[in-house]
């Protein structure tokens, strides 16, 4: 599985930007979706998954209300919508994959996706 992160850039405290993660390669129809960031000095950290199959989602508590998880089967791609941004949003995003299961535990997800740099300036 071969994950392609898209989206990111710079914007101001309170705007809004829409990552995507393509996928190609082997797919599974149960496979889990999942998007992390990692700011500077900090660990990687969860902020959604979603189910390719059902689209139930998961959401870390700071970004519940804020960010958005939703696929395109169609286009085996996966998308973040954030809106609302805050500073502390700024880190590097990535996508992540796994066979099945919604889970946060990045330690769980097997393929990763290269990142995409979100900074928001306050």
């Amino acid at each position: 599985v071969q994950l392609q992160a898209s989206g990111g850039g710079l914007v101001q405290a309170g705007d809004s930007l829409r990552l995507s993660c393509a996928a190609s390669g082997r797919t599974f129809s149960s496979a889990v979706m999942g998007w992390f960031r990692q700011a500077p000095g900090k660990e990687r950290e969860f902020v959604a998954a979603i189910s390719w199959s059902v689209g139930s989602t998961y959401y870390a508590d700071s970004v519940t209300g804020r960010f958005t998880i939703s696929r395109d089967n169609a286009l085996n791609t996966v998308y973040l919508q954030m809106n609302s941004l805050k500073a502390e949003d700024t880190a590097v995003y990535y996508c992540a994959a796994r066979r099945a299961g919604v889970t946060g535990n990045r330690a769980l997800y097997d393929y990763w996706g290269q990142g995409t740099q979100v900074t928001v300036s306050s």
